[in-house]
């Protein structure tokens, strides 16, 4: 079974190098579906396995100066805090129970397809935001809501493991309208690292994380980003991101309903 674990870490390494989207979207659901690992383990083992792998492309931007460290800071402000609570409320419930598997599956569905709207309606959402870029309101309470979407998305990752990379980064273009893309995608990665580090060190303290699965994925992820970072000029974007979209739509769908 090792080797599937890698070559399916080498997928989900591929897309995520294409299409930028986050492996959580892809990898989490993939174990529950696929390989039939408990949703718990799935969410604490994908965390681990996203906070080592979105580390080196956070030094990378930061290298370049494509991070804006007060923006990540604010995020961070909101999402690590809600990240180690929502792990204490999970720790003290009864471990794979019918009622803990069922609530990291719905909000695994939902998770994705958020993230599925994220990407649809990613060009819509960043026109809006500079339509109204100038608004007092827009710029007024910029800040906190950037630390209230961090609390969410705290929430939402330590659960799910999803929402850190294309919710994280609509979010941000609709805030920071005016920002260069890469800066965005640079500052959301940035957050990631921290965010999914501290929510993946905690689900393995409450013995949610298999290390040798984590293991095997890295093994075949790595080169899969690599090679998929290398490509993705070659793969015209608009027709990856709705094939994508699609997909996650049709796998959160069939995890609300199960």
């Amino acid at each position: 079974m090792d080797y599937l674990y890698t070559l399916s870490g080498f997928v989900v390494g591929g897309i995520v190098g294409l299409t930028g989207v986050g492996g959580g979207s892809l990898m989490t659901p993939l174990l529950v579906l696929l390989f039939g690992v408990h949703p718990a383990t799935a969410v604490g083992t994908d965390l681990l396995y996203a906070a080592v792998t979105k580390a080196g492309g956070t030094m990378v931007h930061a290298r370049k100066r494509h991070v804006d460290w007060r923006i990540t800071g604010l995020l961070a402000a909101g999402s690590l805090p809600a990240s180690a609570l929502t792990i204490w409320t999970i720790s003290h419930l009864p471990k794979q129970s019918p009622e803990v598997t069922n609530l990291i599956s719905v909000s695994l569905g939902v998770a994705l397809l958020l993230t599925a709207v994220a990407i649809i309606f990613r060009q819509k959402l960043i026109g809006y935001a500079l339509s109204h870029a100038d608004d007092a309101a827009h710029t007024q309470f910029r800040a906190p809501i950037t630390v209230a979407i961090g609390t969410l998305l705290g929430v939402l990752v330590s659960i799910s493991s999803v929402g850190a990379g294309a919710l994280g980064v609509a979010v941000l273009f609709f805030l920071y309208p005016r920002f260069p893309a890469i800066r965005i995608v640079g500052s959301d990665l940035a957050h990631a690292v921290p965010l999914t580090l501290v929510a993946g060190i905690g689900h393995w303290l409450i013995g949610s994380v298999d290390l040798s699965l984590l293991a095997s994925l890295l093994l075949g992820s790595l080169p899969g980003i690599w090679l998929g970072s290398h490509a993705a000029a070659k793969v015209p974007e608009r027709v990856l991101r709705p094939l994508l979209a699609t997909m996650l739509m049709l796998v959160g769908g069939k995890l609300i309903a199960a």
